[in-house]
């Protein structure tokens, strides 16, 4: 059993079509289809047709899924963004409910078998953390004003000598804020396949060496990939929801410089 190839299968992405639209700095710019593009379209398909059931239907299942989601989007607006933006809550409520479902729906996805682990593939999570990025500088530039905004990254009370130094840290920690976002949502996502495939390898690794051994192996083998299974469903929604506060945590510190 191959266990790096089985986890690079169900973890790196790899095209399986090719459309190349342009070329820049001799570099070609590929627009195919891998298995993570699809599974975030799959993901992205699911979240509008499950919460726009939820949300417009008046069947009964619709208003026990609605029972199930509208304490999930309550929580994201009382307890993650009023507290953090006040009154302009509710200008930024759609981008965080957006960010917090995908992740969600992202995340629970990548535990269902034949589907690609989206959150656990650095590049998509680098590319939700650039999106934090920009958010954090267009709200500042919204809330403050360009210049206003630019003064404020540093602190007040700074003497005018240590300002430009301070203002490459205060910068360089913006960056550093996002990148340990993109680090903590894939590492952690992807520690939970690692650790289930790791559980499942030892009753071949004990094959190997005995088959009685490797026979008394799959109960336990399984037992404890179904336990980090039953984990992962709870930390995905915990993920999900510390990468929605962490990011409205960042951008409340650039609508709020005070």
């Amino acid at each position: 059993m191959n266990f790096e190839s089985i986890l690079a299968h169900h973890l790196v992405d790899h095209k399986t079509s090719h459309k190349v639209i342009a070329t820049v700095a001799g570099l070609p710019v590929d627009m195919g289809l891998s298995p993570l593009i699809r599974t975030m379209w799959i993901a992205c398909a699911v979240a509008i047709v499950t919460l726009t059931f939820a949300a417009r239907s008046q069947s009964s299942l619709a208003r026990v899924m609605r029972s199930m989601f509208e304490p999930l989007a309550l929580f994201v607006r009382d307890e993650i963004l009023e507290p953090i933006f006040g009154h302009h809550a509710g200008h930024y409520l759609p981008y965080f409910l957006t960010l917090f479902f995908f992740l969600l729906t992202c995340n629970l996805l990548g535990l269902v078998p034949s589907m690609s682990g989206v959150t656990a593939n650095p590049w998509v999570t680098a590319a939700m953390a650039i999106c934090t990025f920009g958010l954090i500088q267009y709200a500042g530039v919204k809330e403050q004003g360009l210049v206003s905004y630019v003064v404020h990254i540093v602190p007040g009370g700074v003497p005018l000598v240590l300002w430009p130094l301070l203002f490459v840290i205060e910068v360089f920690g913006m960056f550093a804020k996002c990148i340990s976002l993109c680090i903590r949502l894939f590492a952690n996502m992807l520690a939970g396949h690692v650790v289930s495939l790791a559980f499942l390898c030892m009753i071949f690794i004990f094959s190997e060496m005995n088959k009685v051994a490797g026979t008394g192996m799959i109960v336990p083998s399984i037992g404890l990939a179904l336990f980090i299974y039953t984990m992962d469903v709870l930390v995905s929604f915990l993920q999900a929801y510390i990468f929605t506060f962490l990011t409205a945590l960042f951008v409340g510190g650039a609508v709020h410089p005070h």
